[in-house]
């Protein structure tokens, strides 16, 4: 995908940008994708991004000038993406910086490479409520958003799953990371407040050459089921350990098992009683406009985790570079993000005419409310989303939606564990 856009910019080099006569080697803006394109699900992730500044320069680019995405492989490792962040920070001076996939590889980015450097950074997919505490306490600098709900609504969510499908007794299964322990954390306390016993919560740390021990030990809890907190890759070695050994094929899975690669490698005729949990786009008009582009230019549908997210993240981002000026640092683009959220100002379709429209009002100043493939996204003071979820399952076709559950649904619940 770089080659595809360097190749892609040599040839801007020699045209013009939606007409304003700037030369793209004259003026490109960097901007920095950390991405796990190494991994099946982060590919997708990585493309709708870039497929984002594609329209923008189309539209005409940001405040003139092209963009040029510098994007670098994650790998779902945090020294490989603070790595790689470190690079497109020091060498590319890249003002704002897109990713990554996992609050283990986003939380030392943030901490280590974007704050510190004053970067704005923006994430499709990182959830651990840890970011929260950095905004609140001031960590963050106001440097930080996500377009990807935190681990609360996803924990609260998979104990309704679990809850709804009278189970009564699970073990937790999580990464061995920032947002496993996260997640391990606020299950602990949803499944407890709902009444649902956990029989253990284990952690799994990633490349062992075995999970025998610890699928041993869940096993002589006798859960009903259990619940994945984990990614593909070790989700695949602690399922196939989990069944081969005897345990249930009653799961439930975190979003980020929403994935081909697990399916095929843990074999459908296991997953019969697996259920998602997953967090959605509201059901919108733009919301469907998008899985209709999706479709358009890919040629399938939106199925894997982050999709509607990522494209979000990146047309916010882009458009508050626009509203501050080629020239901006990190800090006067994030402070336009709420200039482009803005639920008081011209809503903007996600589209190459909606890009033209909003630059043109950014220009002069004026708001606008962008609707993307989440809906109208506004962020809080911590730079936090709130969305609706949804349950999924794996069929032999792909990835099927089951049930679309409501902002308010989800909120009531999460209100009633709070109060229990």
């Amino acid at each position: 995908m770089k080659t595809r856009y360097l190749r892609q910019l040599a040839v801007a080099a020699a045209l013009t940008v939606g007409g304003a006569g700037v030369a793209a080697a004259d003026c490109p803006v960097k901007v920095g994708v950390a991405l796990p394109t190494s991994v099946d699900w982060g590919k997708p992730i990585a493309e709708t991004a870039l497929w984002v500044a594609d329209m923008i320069n189309e539209a005409g680019g940001v405040d003139g000038c092209p963009v040029e995405t510098i994007l670098r492989d994650t790998q779902v490792d945090a020294k490989v993406g603070v790595d790689a962040a470190k690079a497109m920070v020091d060498l590319d001076k890249v003002q704002l910086m897109m990713g990554a996939v996992s609050s283990g590889v986003t939380l030392p980015i943030l901490t280590s490479v974007t704050v510190p450097a004053g970067v704005m950074q923006i994430s499709c997919c990182s959830s651990s409520t840890r970011i929260t505490g950095l905004a609140e306490e001031g960590s963050t600098k106001g440097l930080w958003f996500r377009t990807f709900a935190t681990s609360n609504v996803q924990s609260a969510v998979l104990t309704k799953l679990a809850k709804d499908a009278g189970y009564g007794k699970v073990t937790v299964f999580y990464k061995n990371d920032d947002w496993g322990q996260d997640m391990a954390s606020l299950l602990d306390n949803a499944l407890k407040a709902s009444g649902v016993e956990v029989a253990a919560s284990i952690a799994i740390t990633d490349n062992q050459p075995s999970y025998r021990a610890e699928v041993t030990e869940a096993l002589g809890g006798n859960p009903d089921a259990v619940i994945l907190a984990l990614y593909p890759k070790e989700g695949i070695a602690v399922t196939r350990e989990w069944i081969s050994l005897g345990g249930t094929t009653k799961m439930v899975g975190a979003n980020s098992l929403r994935s081909e690669e697990f399916r095929d490698a843990v074999g459908m005729q296991y997953l019969g009683d697996f259920i998602g949990a997953d967090t959605s786009s509201p059901r919108t008009a733009s919301a469907s406009a998008f899985v209709e582009a999706y479709k358009a230019k890919f040629g399938g549908e939106p199925s894997g985790p982050g999709l509607p997210n990522s494209f979000d993240a990146a047309a916010i981002s882009l458009l508050a570079y626009h509203a501050a000026g080629k020239d901006a640092t990190g800090a006067e683009i994030a402070a336009k993000v709420p200039m482009v959220t803005d639920p008081s100002g011209a809503p903007i379709d996600a589209n190459v005419e909606g890009f033209k429209k909003a630059m043109a009002l950014l220009s002069e100043g004026k708001p606008v409310s962008f609707q993307g493939g989440t809906g109208a996204v506004t962020f809080d003071a911590n730079g936090d989303v709130s969305a609706p979820a949804v349950s999924w399952v794996f069929t032999e076709s792909g990835i099927d939606e089951k049930q679309y559950i409501p902002l308010e649904e989800v909120n009531a619940f999460i209100q009633s564990l709070n109060e229990r």
